[in-house]
């Protein structure tokens, strides 16, 4: 394995994931319908031959994603000391209704608390918060931070279903979502953006295109409402995180800065979009040392921090080796390792000795 100095820093993965299968049982249980309802969506989004490949892949994933002592081992065998777990996407239930969601909500933030606990000087995590219900997600987020002492949550990139009369799609640049927004700040709260599904359905339903090619698009739709809505000029202190690099967006920022400069409805951001880049966080999980240097090269090499999306199979067994594949200079490779999460704050829950009160 690699070594590199991080001043003494732990080596810390942004994005790592734990199945919460009470969760899982508490929704189906709650809402049959809606669960079916996510269901029969999925295998629309996937086809049947993804699906199957996904199912094989989960059950072969079981232990790492449910056992403790098996995480352990293989943060040891990465060479990664601290994991910030947050719930697997599929348990963001975005169909709920109001109760039931604010109950999943807290019961995945009071989960992630007691894995935390059971190995506090290895793990820290993110719990959850009802997109789909903009009204409660202030209360699960104080839920997450004030009483389960979590740095932050994780959410979609959006929540509901386009085109559907019934439910309201909820974006990122939704006005309802400003309280949260604000909050999050306040808080000094990090919330991780990971996308879970694509609203172009059954067009990504081969070749597992649901994943490849809606997991970056996802991301770079949903980080271009943040920006061009003016949500980061109103909460320049909010800490954004977005998984997978963060798509799509940072490496074809241009045609983001064209449209500011000539197009009216895109001006509702004060600088120009590439300029956000540099205050949003993202993970350094885009599979290829040129992709890594690119991302580096946009966002600046104190926005990208270590991430392995363990232990999924679109994610990375050896995400430190990744790093230094990049070829990055070593003052680089060790903000990336280390230093930018512990910037941030983040760190072990055993080293995390206070929280923000506002």
């Amino acid at each position: 394995m690699n070594t590199l100095s991080t001043d003494h820093q732990p080596v810390i993965d942004v994005h790592a994931h734990v199945l919460i299968p009470a969760l899982q049982q508490a929704v189906a249980e709650g809402d049959p319908e809606g669960f079916a309802a996510l269901q029969a969506l999925e295998v629309l989004r996937n086809g049947p031959e993804s699906m199957a490949a996904s199912g094989a892949m989960i059950k072969e994933r079981w232990q790492q994603l449910t056992d403790l002592d098996r995480r352990l081992a293989d943060m040891d065998t990465q060479g990664v000391d601290v994991q910030l777990v947050s719930p697997s996407p599929s348990h963001f239930y975005y169909f709920a209704g109001a109760e039931l969601a604010l109950t999943l909500a807290k019961q995945a933030n009071e989960a992630v608390r007691e894995l935390v606990d059971r190995a506090p000087d290895r793990l820290n995590g993110l719990g959850l918060v009802p997109l789909q219900h903009p009204h409660l997600m202030v209360e699960a987020l104080e839920h997450a931070v004030k009483e389960c002492g979590l740095p932050g949550v994780e959410i979609g990139s959006f929540a509901g279903t386009p085109g559907d009369a019934e439910r309201t799609t909820v974006e990122l640049s939704d006005p309802r979502l400003e309280p949260f927004w604000s909050r999050a700040e306040e808080l000094g709260a990090l919330v991780f953006l990971h996308p879970f599904g694509c609203s172009l359905d059954e067009r990504l339903d081969r070749f597992y295109l649901a994943n490849t090619v809606s997991q970056p698009a996802e991301n770079a739709v949903a980080l271009s409402h943040l920006i061009f809505s003016g949500v980061l000029d109103r909460y320049p202190q909010l800490q954004v995180l977005a998984a997978h690099g963060g798509g799509y967006l940072p490496t074809t920022i241009g045609r983001s800065d064209h449209a500011w400069k000539v197009r009216p409805e895109a001006r509702r951001c004060a600088e120009p979009p590439s300029s956000y880049l540099q205050r949003i966080y993202f993970d350094s999980l885009v599979h290829h040392p040129r992709e890594l240097r690119a991302l580096i090269e946009a966002a600046g090499p104190s926005q990208v921090m270590l991430g392995s999306d363990y232990p999924f199979d679109m994610g990375s067994d050896h995400p430190v080796d990744e790093v230094y594949a990049a070829g990055l200079p070593e003052t680089d490779a060790s903000r990336v390792l280390a230093g930018n999460a512990a910037r941030l704050g983040i760190t072990s829950a055993a080293a995390l000795t206070a929280r923000p009160t506002a």
